[in-house]
């Protein structure tokens, strides 16, 4: 350490030069006598709270943090919070100085032009999306600023219970650091636990039992209502971690709910009601388990799937008949023609058989769908459904990828599987990021069944069997929820294919004026019957949920007495937007759009149709104090993404090649790396004869460990401009949440929905797949992908990736990084190294020599991870070009293609 006065402010300053904890201890812990402030740091989270409120499940979460810039430059605050996927931002305020901005919740559309504005401006405005939010913003020194978020959830009951995971991130360790949670279930709380902190989101099979609750928990609790609070001091929280809290705290919880019927609550107009009977024998299942071994699988992947497949074989009751299917270019059927009862033989040949899986091939997703369907729906009299006992039939799919061979349309794929699925559930599992998760929730909202993420970690065959275990015990089928004599109306979804053991239905709507006696009635198969109940609930239209309980909880139910009323417009506008992406016809998709972006507005959610926006006020511009920072609100979840461009439909990921060309007229690949620096602006492509130009702006990123000399660039914006000859020049600018369409007027298209503009004759069109097409002119076409990843590594950042996909239509003067290869003379002739195996040699080729025009240079090949266009990544051969002969091959140095410098 070194310490530096500041004569201007009185104030010693410690920089860390080699223990950034040391430096912090020193400052907070008071050691230096002199008044100290951390460059490390900087700014000082002074308070983090955390509160929750849970009524009926419904949970409203507010997380703030109050920081204070104690240095006596300028800093920039950055505010995270993790947010559960199925949570809707409710809130937003940045306070300074006394002065309260409140986010506004906007259209998508509408937040885009207020943030190009405010860009304009020199203000700054923050759009959210989902997992992550964070928000960035600039604090002048002595300032203190105060963050405020809030959100809201139904917490969903699976296994048996309900789970309340609360994020704890401060940054650094906290003197006044607290978490404060009530728990209020009119029926009764059974059980409630509070769970070790969790510092790792991977999933762990041991066994939790009596664990102990974090030192400084304590819990309060009555039949109905609980209290939880948090609060460790400095020495316990740098006992965890001397950088400060980085964990989940995780409350466990579940209800009492003797009623068959379950629970109805009515308030204010609003109705809710939880269906969740206990006690009810478990229906034996058919269920088929679909597993993708095509090439992508090889490694941890199969291993991981193999493992889990093992204990859920092991886990199958012996009333349970079940088969196995395996596909990838080719599909397999373990047992031909049907399923086969779980005895403890069959369980042992099934595991025999997932043993000796391997991993090869393309990907058929129509072949296998079809095959699964032909063992659930037999054409022989062997049907699940005779007999005195009745089985529920289930298809578990699992893929890591698209449809590359076969039929590959994916409404081809949804018409062919909801024709031959019939009354089977069919539940997609999407295994990392490269599936295609968008059309296994499409084939499951079309067939009874849900679609859920598997990511790519060393906990991926728990996950698997997690999921399992939710869907391994159905109850009853076909369960439909009436609400009589058209008392209610505008209800949530109440017809409901299966009800799984540990789950929860929930419906919820408005019931009519004057309602005194709610009538309900329930209709469902079980094992072997229909069951049918009817149910009169005596409405009392009381507005609280409270309770005369021993202790107050009533403090926790501030705010969201109206609970039913929000709960209402959460579920309705979650359905809404699954409807839209079920929708074919683009007429019923913006009319479901647009219900959704109303109902949205109204209640102040921040959703998929809509965004959080701040701006400082115009007003306060006139005469800045200079203690009221702008607030910069980066606010944007961690899509995450790398540079990847390429030419002829080839591309790179994560650096590795950056450039891959398809060498012209041979079935070859070329790679190359190109050392970028950031905030260049590349170009990329420019034919001064047609007037197109093609910019890409790069970004930083981490070096990876061992090569941190080594810069590594990635895309975060292109630039494609065209002289259309018309009344004016087309600029199309695409980020990585947007797409501007310039020129006579501007069009914005959000990446994350389908979206197209015609103008001046060039079209732009953004497809479910993240991805968006530009057609320029006559045989000149390009493709830019949005590359996001749900759990990036910390080498993986969202990034664009930038295809020639038709260059026919470019002229031979066509230069740029990726142009000058359009029209080029190039060839690569392999060197033929021989091995040497005693009686015989064989040939090998690791060598090759690259020629263009006159000018030669030596080339190796390469295993390479590519993603060619839409595909999947996977393995491909590529002539790999040294360092050493990469300005030869360019025809000019790095510096040339530099066209800006940012």
């Amino acid at each position: 350490q070194e310490e530096g006065r500041d004569t201007t402010q009185g104030t010693a300053l410690c920089r860390s030069i080699d223990s950034p904890e040391r430096c912090r201890a020193d400052c907070d812990g008071g050691k230096n006598k002199k008044k100290v402030v951390c460059s490390g740091s900087g700014l000082k989270v002074t308070d983090y709270h955390v509160r929750c409120s849970v009524v009926s499940r419904y949970a409203v979460t507010t997380v703030q943090s109050s920081v204070w810039n104690q240095l006596p430059v300028t800093k920039e605050a950055a505010f995270e919070v993790d947010l559960p996927s199925s949570a809707f931002i409710s809130n937003f305020t940045i306070t300074s100085n006394g002065k309260v901005y409140v986010a506004q919740v906007k259209e998508r559309a509408a937040a885009r032009k207020i943030y190009d504005a405010a860009k304009k401006q020199g203000k700054t405005a923050g759009l959210r999306e989902i997992e992550k939010f964070r928000v960035a913003v600039s604090v002048p020194s002595g300032a203190r600023m105060l963050f405020s978020l809030s959100y809201e959830e139904l917490l969903p009951r699976r296994l048996g219970r309900y789970e309340l995971s609360l994020g704890l991130r401060p940054g650094q360790p906290v003197q006044n650091l607290t978490l404060d949670v009530s728990i209020t279930e009119r029926t009764g709380i059974s059980f409630i636990k509070v769970l070790p902190l969790k510092a790792s989101r991977l999933l762990s099979n041991t066994a939790q039992g009596d664990v102990d609750a974090p030192a400084s928990t304590h819990v309060e609790r009555s039949a109905t209502c609980a209290r939880v609070r948090y609060s460790p001091t400095l020495q316990q929280q740098n006992s965890i971690s001397s950088k400060g809290l980085n964990a989940d705290f995780i409350i466990q919880y579940d209800v009492e709910l003797r009623d068959l019927m379950g629970e109805i609550q009515v308030y204010d107009g609003y109705f809710v009601h939880y269906f969740a009977p206990r006690g009810l024998p478990v229906v034996p299942k058919d269920v088929i388990f679909v597993i993708d071994v095509s090439g992508s699988m090889i490694g941890t992947k199969i291993k991981q799937t193999k493992q889990a497949m093992s204990t859920i074989l092991g886990d199958l009751r012996e009333g349970d008949h079940f088969n196995i299917i395996t596909f990838s270019d080719k599909v397999h059927t373990w047992r031909k023609g049907r399923t086969v009862r779980a005895t403890r033989q069959n369980v042992r040949d099934a595991k025999d058989f997932v043993r000796r899986i391997i991993a090869e091939g393309w990907t058929n997703i129509n072949a296998a769908l079809l095959s699964a369907a032909q063992l659930v729906n037999p054409s022989s009299s062997t049907s699940s459904k005779l007999g005195s006992f009745r089985r529920v039939p289930l298809v578990i799919f699992l893929t890591d990828g698209e449809a590359t061979i076969g039929v590959t349309a994916g409404d081809t794929i949804l018409n062919n599987a909801k024709k031959a699925l019939g009354s089977a559930s069919l539940f997609g599992l999407a295994f990392g990021d490269d599936a295609d998760f968008l059309l296994l929730k499409r084939l499951a909202l079309d067939n009874r069944g849900l679609a859920r993420m598997v990511y790519e970690d060393a906990d991926a065959a728990l996950q698997l069997k997690g999921f399992y275990d939710e869907v391994a015990s159905p109850l009853l089928s076909d369960i439909q929820l009436s609400y009589l004599d058209d008392q209610a109306y505008d209800i949530t979804r109440s017809l409901f294919p299966n009800y799984f053991q540990g789950s929860e239905l929930v419906v919820a709507g408005k019931v009519k004026p004057g309602v005194k006696d709610f009538k309900v009635s329930m209709s469902a198969i079980d094992s072997k019957k229909h069951v049918k109940l009817e149910n009169d609930v005596l409405l009392s239209h009381s507005n609280g949920n409270g309770t005369a309980d021993s202790f107050d909880c009533s403090a926790g139910l501030e705010g969201i007495s109206s609970f039913v009323h929000r709960l209402w417009a959460y579920f309705t506008i979650k359905e809404l937007l699954l409807a839209k992406l079920n929708a074919t016809d683009p007429a019923m998709q913006r009319l479901l759009a647009d219900k959704a972006t109303n109902l949205s507005l109204k209640y102040n959610f921040v959703t998929p149709v809509t965004s959080l926006v701040v701006v400082k006020p115009d007003e306060d511009e006139a005469s800045p104090s200079p203690t009221t920072p702008k607030p910069t609100t980066a606010a944007a979840i961690t899509t995450t993404v790398t540079t990847t461009t390429t030419a002829k439909t080839s591309a790179a990921i994560d650096g590795d090649p950056h450039f891959v060309v398809q060498l012209p007229k041979l079935h070859q690949n070329l790679c190359f790396t190109v050392d970028g620096r950031a905030d260049d602006v590349l170009r990329l492509l420019e034919d001064p004869e047609r007037g197109i130009i093609v910019d890409g702006h790069l970004m930083g990123a981490p070096s990876k460990h061992g090569v941190e000399d080594r810069s590594r660039t990635y895309f975060d914006q292109l630039t494609i401009s065209s002289a259309t000859g018309g009344s004016g020049d087309i600029t199309i600018t695409l980020s990585l949440d947007a797409v501007v369409v310039e020129g006579e007027g501007q069009d914005v298209l959000p990446i994350n929905q389908q979206g197209s503009v015609r103008r001046q004759g060039v079209t732009v069109t953004v497809d479910n797949h993240r991805s968006c097409w530009i057609e320029l002119a006559k045989d000149v076409r390009f493709l830019v992908l949005f590359h996001h990843y749900k759990h990036p590594s910390y080498l993986q950042m969202a990034h664009l990736g930038f295809y020639i996909t038709d260059g026919r239509g470019l002229t031979a003067s066509t230069q740029g990084l990726l142009g000058q290869f359009q029209h080029a003379d190039m060839s690569v002739t392999a060197v033929r190294d021989y091995l040497d195996r005693g009686a015989h040699k064989e040939a090998i080729s690791a060598r090759g020599i690259l020629r263009w025009g006159s000018e030669h240079m030596p080339v190796t090949l390469q295993d390479k991870t590519l993603k060619d266009t839409v595909r999947k990544r996977h393995t491909g051969k590529c002539w790999v070009v040294p360092k050493a002969e990469l300005e030869r091959l360019l025809g000019h140095p790095y510096e040339s293609y530099v066209v800006d410098r940012v």
